[in-house]
């Protein structure tokens, strides 16, 4: 019997939830025997996206077996935390990835924001924000974000704000997912699961309160997951995208991923500038003409520093 095609939805280690092509089904596929993972230095060979080819095992089982994995589009990896020098892959064939940030409780700073930018301009991914919680914001707080929309909106990057409780910008976000493959992230307490359950209610996602010890919030997710909202819209749920991204990102390449600086690349007076002291500079310039936000660039340095403004 030939290969089937499906979609890999979920992974749980060394087993995959794949959705058959021809009529939905799911079934329990593992990988056959040893598998190469395409020349990439990762600690898993496939990610949830990913199209492959199975073979049916056992049909009143479920079960199948992976024999090929379709070229993929482009895919985000982060960070093994156990293999340092092996990246882990988290999704394959992403249309667009979204952040969901808070400015409190718990607050999303502007370093892990722009990492997280960096990261997804690493992999050739158009990117999303979207400030939740709009409720909780007082009016010095909303200056503040319609200040920070702006900037973020000036260098690209689509910005919408959300309150699942009044239902605030709801529709905008249900429009922005409509017919691709997003990758939703953001610190476990900024209400991914809430929003999502909010526009797709059949779905009900899992979700937790964000505990106020630390304002953390506590993960809801050990793997990342795939769920079709409505046919052709599909969102992968992703754990773990703390370590997201700077992973085979060389400190001489960062500021080739902040559009604000990629612009003025051939304009500094050398061409292996770090745009941290050099003279001549066209990137500190503009920092000081005010071009380039101050935040952007602090979270550059931070970047090629190779230190962690995230928190």
């Amino acid at each position: 019997m030939g290969l089937v095609k499906g979609l890999v939805l979920r992974s749980t280690g060394s087993w995959y939830d794949v959705r058959d092509s021809r009529d939905g089904h799911i079934w329990q596929c593992r990988l056959k025997g040893k598998f190469k993972a395409l020349g990439l230095k990762v600690t898993n060979p496939i990610a949830v996206g990913d199209y492959v080819r199975f073979e049916e095992e056992d049909e009143t089982q479920n079960f199948g077996i992976i024999h090929e994995i379709e070229p993929r589009q482009n895919y985000v990896v982060r960070q093994s935390v156990h293999k340092s020098a092996f990246a882990h892959l988290i999704a394959a064939n992403v249309d667009q990835a979204i952040l969901i940030a808070t400015l409190v409780f718990p607050r999303t700073s502007l370093g892990f924001i722009d990492r997280f930018l960096v990261a997804i301009e690493s992999f050739r991914i158009p990117g999303v924000l979207v400030f939740n919680k709009q409720d909780l914001l007082n009016d010095e707080m909303k200056d503040f974000q319609t200040e920070l929309m702006e900037l973020y909106e000036s260098l690209g990057y689509k910005c919408m704000a959300t309150t699942a409780v009044s239902e605030e910008g709801l529709e905008e976000f249900a429009a922005v997912l409509k017919g691709k493959v997003s990758l939703l992230s953001g610190h476990s307490g900024v209400g991914k699961s809430t929003l999502v359950n909010a526009i797709a209610p059949d779905l009900d996602i899992k979700t937790q309160e964000v505990s106020t010890f630390a304002n953390k919030g506590v993960h809801t997710t050990t793997f990342a997951e795939m769920f079709e909202l409505e046919e052709g819209t599909f969102i992968i749920d992703s754990p773990g995208i703390k370590e997201l991204g700077l992973a085979d990102i060389k400190p001489e390449e960062i500021s080739h991923y902040f559009p604000e600086m990629r612009e003025l690349l051939n304009q500094c007076r050398y061409n292996n500038c770090r745009h941290i002291n050099e003279p001549g500079c066209a990137v500190k310039e503009s920092v000081m003409a005010g071009n380039i936000a101050m935040s952007r660039y602090e979270s550059y340095l931070s970047m090629v520093g190779g230190s962690d403004n995230r928190k």
